[in-house]
């Protein structure tokens, strides 16, 4: 019994280490001259777009949307991923096997 308290505790602190690691991964997504920065909680960084997409406001709202909607998007597929070997550990009914 002991040793499922020690593994628990040991996910747990592999969940902090990469809660931390995925707050400091910077993943970019770019759609026709908007760049979108999220990091890997998903939270968005900063939005960048060109002067001149900047003259059609209609656009730029639709644009900033799909490049929002990427990067977040890509966030979640890293997350994920590094995700896969903490999830594993938790040896869940139904779930992959380590």
């Amino acid at each position: 019994m002991f040793d499922k308290f020690k593994d628990m505790y040991g996910l747990q602190k592999q969940a902090r280490i990469l809660k931390k690691e995925l707050k400091n991964t910077h993943i970019e997504a770019e759609v026709d001259g908007v760049i979108a920065i999220v990091d890997g909680e998903q939270e968005l960084i900063s939005v960048t777009f060109s002067e001149e997409l900047a003259k059609n406001p209609k656009k730029l709202g639709e644009t900033l949307v799909k490049a929002i909607n990427k990067a977040i998007k890509k966030s979640q597929q890293i997350a994920a991923e590094k995700m896969k070997p903490l999830m594993n550990g938790l040896n869940l009914p139904g779930g992959p096997q380590a």
